[in-house]
């Protein structure tokens, strides 16, 4: 029998394997081979990450403690874990030790480092290469007398209450004293003074003397007698804000049928919107009802009324701050949702458009439907040329958008019910194409610093382009080898823009100007409200493969803080938009397509 079909068979599944089942990063080994001649098939025996979780020591340790990781690995089994701490105000995680043997465990020493707040963390590797980090967990080193002030949030609002803790404050009796500061200034002013254990007081951020929209330091200071003892921590840039939102319903229209664009407006001066919830209310009712709720701007979407019962509707939209201020817009009254009769409107393809596209249309006749046309032309025109016509839903054609010229273009729908009868839909209105050879394909952040989902050394930022570009382009005389450049990290209100919206651009030097690779939207908050922070770093170009066409990376790898700062750390994960621009060109000339594009693979916390 031969034994071709087997290695052909094996050879898929590997294919499979590697296109579907590894993880990203991977130092496997190879530890089982099938040959034939000289073919042969490499298969791993493992191709799952270690498990592995660090235990809390407590809220607070001091002196020498011991720090236990739980780790496991069904296949391969765990080579070693890694223990570690991030010390307070520090920028590089410290090894405690490595253990190889289960249960897995160090014993730290907390004497060698100053007192304050600490992170822990396990990183586990496995026989087979894979290496897993758990998520870190925090506790208190107190080996002498220590204040430190509880972190109320980065913005609040109303009646906040503040809370020190005083670690090895033996016999003698500490009054606690809370102050504030305008950030930035030094000119410490009393909050509340608390005589007795627990120290708490309450700061009520509507009186007088405190600005809406100004950032606050905080700090406690322990005092036994008339000697001041210890001052804590400084807990910086608290923003206040008391102030809801501003939100605008935008009238959607009348009559509406099918699938139609609903939309507001949403700004925020200080914490920044995080949501704006679009409702419907049927006129006779008093039930609002939320169909959707988008959290970035645009605040739009695209809903299908044909899920309402026909009648008469109001819509309003209810806007959310970071802090959980909410305002409602005024309602935009007797609009008419009418579907019984024939409807048909064309879906929104994406505002650009390269290569083939499908563009779809939803349609509903009680009549029944013979047929729908989806037509373009160009925007602002009534040109209209067929892309074709389909009879049978959903109702779809294929466009191959290299046939007419790059530029803009409006969309419609014609649907042909069984009488013979036309309705035509709302114009899709302005969906740009560009079939430019050079585009920006794929923005990627790798966490390389200490803290995974903020902004540090050691983080790094890659640019993939669909072509080879001119290093020159980017920055005059550049040729691809390593230059210094500045990472700008910029909270979404500096940018005229709100919420989860913080932006990162290139700059040739501090406070120059920006490169002409664009900015990158990272649809998450990684830098307090109204606040900046510049990073040194280091700028390389190299090759890939996209597509089958050698294509130029460029890699951005952040170094040491320059200025600014406020950092926060991701809550949550998302997809990145790298907007390019036309500044760089392609080795002929050409210039790059402003098309955004998304972060390709998985949702992660980027840095």
């Amino acid at each position: 029998m031969s034994r071709r079909p087997l290695l052909v068979t094996a050879l898929l599944a590997v294919m499979g394997i590697a296109l579907f089942g590894i993880p990203s990063m991977s130092g496997a080994t190879f530890t089982s081979v099938s040959a034939n001649g000289a073919s042969s098939v490499s298969a791993a025996t493992d191709w799952t990450a270690p498990t592995v979780t660090v235990q809390s020591p407590g809220t607070s340790v001091k002196g020498t403690v011991t720090v236990v990781a739980d780790a496991s690995d069904a296949r391969s089994g765990v080579a070693n874990v890694v223990v570690q701490y991030l010390a307070p105000g520090g920028s590089a995680w410290v090894t405690i030790c490595t253990d190889t043997t289960s249960p897995y465990s160090c014993s730290w020493n907390t004497t060698a480092g100053a007192d304050g707040s600490y992170d822990l963390r396990a990183v586990a590797t496995d026989n087979a290469g894979y290496v897993t980090t758990s998520d870190p967990v925090s506790t208190t080193v107190a080996n002498n007398l220590l204040v430190v002030l509880g972190d109320p949030g980065d913005v609040v609002k109303g009646s906040v209450a503040l809370t020190a803790s005083l670690y090895n404050s033996g016999a003698l009796p500490y009054t606690v004293r809370i102050e504030y500061a305008v950030t930035g200034t030094s000119t410490w002013k009393t909050l509340c003074t608390v005589l007795t254990a627990p120290y708490t007081c309450t700061w009520s951020t509507t009186a007088s003397g405190f600005t809406q929209g100004e950032s606050y330091d905080l700090r406690a200071v322990a005092t036994t007698g008339l000697v001041v003892s210890t001052t804590s921590a400084v807990v910086s840039d608290v923003m206040i804000d008391n102030v809801a939102p501003s939100v605008t319903m935008t009238d959607p229209g009348t009559p509406l049928r099918g699938t139609a664009t609903f939309a507001a407006t949403a700004t925020d001066a200080d914490s920044g919107v995080v949501q704006v919830q679009l409702q419907y209310q049927r006129s006779g009712t008093s039930t609002w009802t939320t169909f959707c709720t988008p959290t970035v701007d645009p605040y739009s979407c695209r809903y299908d009324t044909a899920k309402l019962s026909d009648g008469t509707y109001a819509f309003r939209a209810t806007a959310t701050d970071a802090i959980g201020n909410v305002a409602t817009s005024a309602s935009v009254t007797g609009r008419v949702v009418d579907n019984t009769v024939a409807s048909v409107s064309v879906e929104d393809p994406g505002a650009y458009l390269s290569g083939s596209v499908t563009v779809t249309a939803t349609a509903s006749s009680t009549a029944g439907i013979a047929s729908v046309r989806i037509d373009r032309a160009p925007a602002g025109t009534t040109t209209w040329t067929a892309l074709c016509t389909d009879t049978t839903a959903p109702y779809a054609c294929s466009w191959d958008t290299t046939t007419v010229a790059d530029g803009s273009y409006d969309l419609r729908a014609v649907m042909t019910d069984s009488l013979g009868r036309t309705t035509t839909s709302t114009t899709l209105g302005a969906r740009r194409v560009d079939n430019s050879p050079l585009q920006a394909y794929d923005v990627q952040a790798v966490n390389g610093g200490a803290t995974a989902g903020k902004l540090d050394a050691g983080d790094v930022l890659r640019f993939t382009f669909t072509d080879q570009v001119s290093p020159g382009s980017i920055s005059a005389g550049w040729t691809g080898s390593s230059l210094p450049v500045v990472v700008r990290l910029r909270d979404a209100l500096l940018v005229g823009s709100s919420g989860n919206n913080d932006t990162v651009d290139v700059l040739r030097s501090a406070n120059g100007t920006a490169l002409p690779l664009g900015s990158v939207n990272l649809k998450q908050s990684f830098v307090k409200n109204n606040k900046q922070a510049q990073f040194n770093a280091t700028m390389v170009a190299s090759t890939t493969t996209v597509n089958g066409t050698t294509a130029t990376v460029v890699t951005i790898t952040v170094g040491t803080i320059a200025s600014g700062g406020s950092l926060r750390t991701a809550g949550a994960a998302s997809t990145m938009v790298w907007t390019p621009t036309a500044t760089v060109t392609d080795l002929n000339g050409r210039p790059c397509s402003t098309a955004p594009t998304s972060e390709r693979g998985a949702l992660d916390k980027e840095f």
